[in-house]
């Protein structure tokens, strides 16, 4: 099965902005990527990489700076199927899970992410095709239906787990010992106990500032 992970190397995780600066925005990114490509490899499967500019990884790589739906949609029409699609942005994700996505038979398998989003999918149908804008679990959902394929969903906290508010740092601390997560605690962040609401939070420590 072709894996494709897509990476926006460009200008990545740019809502992270109130609490990384560019450069360690881009280094978390690709910490986040080296966990997903981690998980990958050793389901013994080989991941392609789907990149918005030139990258020095060593996988086999694609370069495509159009938006993600037409990059997707575009590498869907001249691969072989079945395909997955993985996000890079899953620090959480372990063999297993990823094996569990693989494991349905059914012509379209998704993995919804927390926020309404797609965050992984398996496409064994060539009639399917993505959209990423929006609620792209519900859009993707309704596309199956009017194209009567038969959907699995691939239920998992792992996967629905993505990275793209300052808020969701405190998943990956505290549920992950991968790269993304001894990035976080290199450059300072830890556990938080709000005082009020006595909820967990991260936070950074002060000789780790962000300019």
């Amino acid at each position: 099965m072709e894996i494709l992970i897509p990476f926006d190397n460009r200008e990545p995780k740019t809502r992270l902005s109130p609490v990384l600066n560019r450069d360690e925005r881009r280094q978390f990114a690709d910490a986040m990527l080296s966990d997903v490509l981690s998980a990958v490899k050793e389901t013994e499967h080989t991941p392609h990489l789907l990149v918005t500019t030139p990258t020095d990884r060593s996988e086999k790589v694609t370069v495509d700076d159009r938006s993600l739906t037409a990059a997707v949609n575009k590498f869907l029409s001249t691969t072989k199927l079945p395909v997955a699609i993985l996000m890079s942005d899953l620090p959480l994700c372990t063999p297993a899970v990823i094996e569990r996505l693989f494991s349905y038979e059914t012509p379209i398998t998704i993995a919804p992410g927390l926020g309404g989003g797609t965050n992984a999918l398996v496409i064994r149908d060539r009639s399917f095709s993505v959209d990423y804008h929006g609620y792209s679990y519900r859009d993707h959902c309704q596309h199956a239906a009017s194209n009567s394929l038969a959907v699995s969903e691939c239920d998992s906290r792992r996967l629905a787990t993505d990275v793209d508010e300052p808020t969701d740092l405190r998943e990956v601390v505290l549920h992950s010992d991968g790269t993304a997560a001894t990035w976080l605690r290199t450059n300072g962040f830890s556990l938080n106990i709000e005082q009020k609401s006595g909820r967990v939070s991260v936070k950074r420590d002060e000789n780790n500032n962000r300019e």
